[in-house]
């Protein structure tokens, strides 16, 4: 939000210096950002004084140039050469002498120094217009009114505009400060608090007698639509004169970085910024019918717009209608091509509406029209506001445009709104807010807000909300205004802190995917973060019976919640490789969202995107491609980092990787890993392989150990390996091998590992040989070979009945 110090000024019985102002907006929660001084002309002519041109002759060596002696008020006459054609003696100029440094319209600032100018002595510059900010002419120096007295600042002659300028970082529901004097309101609740008095009001602009057309020009106000539009007044100006704005207006808005258009137009902007209500004009010879009326249009209804495109209309979009039943606004969001005013425009229709902050924002995110306006209404503004915005713009319209009110002030206010009530206790406020506040100080500072106390108790109050601050609606609001006003520097910070201490569940949730995270950090991996609310049309018809869909989306593209996280994570690595960023290990912590038979339900996961190559090439070594095999060791780690020791592999279609794996842990698949499809990565205009694994972190989290503690002690007893050669079907997988393995119940044995895999017509048609390695360890005592050899036996046994395994001697 941008504020200008001198139009706040305006509004405050005293006037602060702007440093002092902008400590006290940011002790009462509108944290100034940056201090700006504002120029309307660059260096505010600094230094330039009026001079008389008493003579100008020829120069002696250039036919272009003159000689002239100026005075400027100081004694001896300056020499300047000049080069303007129009120089003649007896003219009042502006004069930049030697020292002074002026800022053309184009180019670097120049500093005025001695010069020789073909053999000439100058001792400075007389000026042309944009050679010092005031205009664009370059036709010849600029000549003024003859009884200016040399020797005058300039800057006392032009005046141009000086500011200090605020942009202060609002809050979302501050919407009560979105205008100047909204802000000059909570600067007077604070220096009354301050002084304990409720002598600081705000001083509002005084609103004159509008002068009377000649001519009545009627027109009628119809709301069918009363629930998106609770009020709406008008009032018709005939005589208008579309022209420029006068300097002070278009200073004052220039000044918060808003342009100038026409006195019309530039007054509306001024109300919004002044006051935070929304106006809009209409040309009254566009309101067919001498009537208004606010209603929605049927669905896919054309509406031009004032930048010339053509909008299709949402049923549920809000429209300014005229007599005809022709849209001529989208209310509150942006006005229509053929009802605005023009230069030819003599007789407008002004609004001044409340309308539904539910409804302007989702009309105004459909069709991309983020206005001023719109973030007003959607804000919510004060619905008690709207007459006396329209009587001020109006009465401004007349004086500025000459224009005469030819009707009365229409306002239609089907349902007249009740304030807000809001009951809390003193002993709440204090022990909310940490201070010590007395029943005096917060009803001083709850009146200069603008809060009616409706009852009092020993204990408490009951309020009655201003309708300028619609986010306020709990006790606990009450006490933010509170200590806002009182200061939120003043909040005492305790000596002591006192805490209860408690025991958290465990495992510790946090802590557990802290030690994940840093583990993938760690390993060259980056955490990205991707939207839940992704696109429909990356799914199937069957995985879309289950999705969840999104009532109100803010876009087209995204209208559905994610019920799979590859989609989303694809987008990102498309995203980085169109970028020319290829070798990416990406982890992310996200939740997917499904429809269930009763409700909804969502998931939290741990998800891998892996592609492009392992490590950097060098020197050293040539890089290799990201393969099953990587992703799977990491897959592994993360399983050991959280204490799983003991999991089955098994081979899955059901989700869509190719290849595609399950990791079980009691049962339950806790991991799904394997490559993506080259038809899902086409979806993408992805080209090069992509490797994803999927964590149930529900279900990691409710299989855990309670405990996030995953260390033991070194074993004081050495380990034990056995090998064996198993000569199995090539159809065989080593995860059967190892599901075999683990069947043998044995506490003894720790690791099962494949290490060599042969082939060889030797060994039989379609057969292959694992040499796989068994370590067993006791954690008590020293292994015995009777020992190792009747768990060995038992393996035998089981792979060569369950896999009909061969062994090899």
């Amino acid at each position: 939000m941008t504020i200008s110090y001198n139009w706040l000024c305006d509004y405050l019985p005293v006037k602060p210096t702007p440093e002092e102002l902008s400590t006290i907006l940011t002790r009462i929660g509108l944290e100034v950002e940056s201090l700006e001084k504002f120029e309307a002309v660059k260096g505010s002519l600094a230094g330039l004084v009026i001079g008389e041109v008493l003579t100008a002759e020829k120069h002696p060596n250039a036919d272009k140039l003159k000689l002239t002696t100026v005075n400027i008020g100081n004694g001896e006459p300056l020499h300047i050469v000049c080069g303007a054609p129009n120089v003649a003696p007896g003219q009042k100029v502006v004069v930049a002498p030697i020292g002074t440094t002026i800022y053309p319209l184009s180019g670097e600032p120049l500093t005025m120094k001695k010069a020789k100018i073909r053999g000439e002595e100058s001792q400075g510059m007389i000026c042309a217009e944009d050679e010092i900010g005031l205009g664009s002419s370059h036709d010849g120096i600029l000549v003024l009114d003859a009884s200016l007295q040399p020797g005058t600042p300039a800057s006392k002659v032009f005046k141009p505009a000086q500011d200090c300028i605020f942009e202060i970082g609002l809050t979302p529901n501050r919407m009560d400060a979105m205008s100047h004097i909204g802000v000059a309101k909570d600067v007077c609740a604070f220096l009354n608090n301050l002084e304990h008095t409720h002598k600081y009001q705000v001083q509002l602009p005084e609103i004159k007698a509008l002068p009377k057309a000649d001519a009545p020009l009627a027109i009628s106000v119809t709301i069918e639509n009363t629930d998106a539009c609770p009020r709406y007044s008008g009032i018709s100006i005939t005589g208008v004169q579309v022209a420029p704005s006068p300097e002070w207006l278009k200073a004052r808005l220039t000044a918060i970085g808003v342009r100038p258009i026409n006195n019309i137009v530039d007054i509306t902007n001024f109300i919004l910024h002044e006051t935070g209500q929304p106006l809009h004009a209409f040309d009254a010879a566009a309101v067919k019918g001498n009537a208004i009326v606010v209603k929605n249009l049927p669905q896919g209804t054309p509406f031009v717009t004032l930048d010339e495109k053509e909008r299709k209309l949402d049923a549920t979009d809000l429209m300014i209608c005229n007599g005809a039943g022709e849209g001529m606004c989208i209310a509150g969001v942006f006005g229509g091509l053929h009802s605005g005013v023009t230069d030819t425009t003599h007789n407008i229709f002004l609004e001044s509406a409340f309308f539904s902050a539910g409804g302007i924002r989702t009309t105004s995110f459909r069709h991309g029209l983020r206005t001023d306006a719109a973030t007003r209404f959607e804000k919510g503004v004060d619905i008690s506001n709207v007459v006396f915005a329209l009587q001020r713009a109006a009465d401004l319209i007349c004086e500025l445009s000459g224009g005469k009110a030819a009707s009365e002030i229409i306002d239609v206010y089907p349902a007249v709104k009740v304030k807000t009530q809001v009951e809390t206790t003193y002993s709440y406020i204090r022990k909310l807010s940490g201070g010590n506040y007395p029943g005096d100080k917060i009803k001083n500072i709850l009146r200069s807000l603008g809060f009616d106390i409706l009852s009092e108790t020993t204990e408490g109050l009951r309020v009655a909300v201003p309708f300028s601050k619609p986010d306020i609606s709990l006790p606990a609001d009450l006490v933010e205004e509170v200590m806002r006003i009182d200061g939120l520097d003043n909040i005492e910070i305790p000596a002591k802190i006192a805490i209860s201490p408690a025991l958290s569940a465990q495992p510790d949730a946090e802590r557990v995917k802290e030690k994940i995270a840093d583990y993938l950090a760690g390993n060259g991996f980056n955490e990205i973060f991707t939207n839940s609310i992704t696109n429909s049309k990356y799914y199937t018809p069957e995985v879309l019976e289950h999705a969840v869909k999104m009532m109100n989306s803010l876009t087209v593209e995204l209208d559905i919640m994610r019920p799979s996280m590859l989609e989303t994570g694809l987008e990102s690595i498309a995203h980085n490789l169109n970028r020319k960023n290829e070798d990416l290990l990406f982890f992310e912590f996200g939740k997917t969202y499904q429809v269930l038979e009763k409700g909804y339900g969502e998931n939290n996961h741990l998800v891998l995107y892996l592609t492009g190559k392992k490590t950097a090439e060098t020197w050293m070594h040539k890089s290799s491609p990201v393969d099953f095999y990587f992703l799977k060791g990491f897959v592994i780690n993360i399983l050991q980092q959280l204490g799983y020791k003991q999991f089955t592999w098994v081979e899955s279609t059901e989700a869509g990787l190719q290849p595609s794996w399950d990791i079980k842990v009691k049962n339950q698949v806790v991991v799904t890993l394997g490559g993506v499809p080259t038809a899902k990565l086409k979806q993408f205009d992805i080209r090069q392989p992509v490797w994803f694994a999927t964590f149930n972190w529900d279900k990691i989290l409710g299989l855990l150990q309670k405990s996030d503690n995953f260390y033991k002690e070194i074993p004081k007893f050495q380990a034990v390996r056995r090998d064996l050669a198993l000569v199995l079907d090539k159809q065989v997988k080593f995860a059967a091998v190892e599901t075999a393995a683990r069947s043998v119940k044995s506490g003894l044995l720790q690791q099962v590992n494949l290490f060599d895999v042969f082939e060889s017509e030797k060994l039989g048609t379609d057969k292959k040989s694992y040499a796989v390695s068994f370590t067993f360890l006791d954690a008590q005592k020293t292994l015995t070979d009777k020992e190792i050899d009747s768990v060995m036996d038992k393996l035998i046994k089981t792979f060569e009945t369950q896999l009909q395994a061969e062994i090899r001697k």
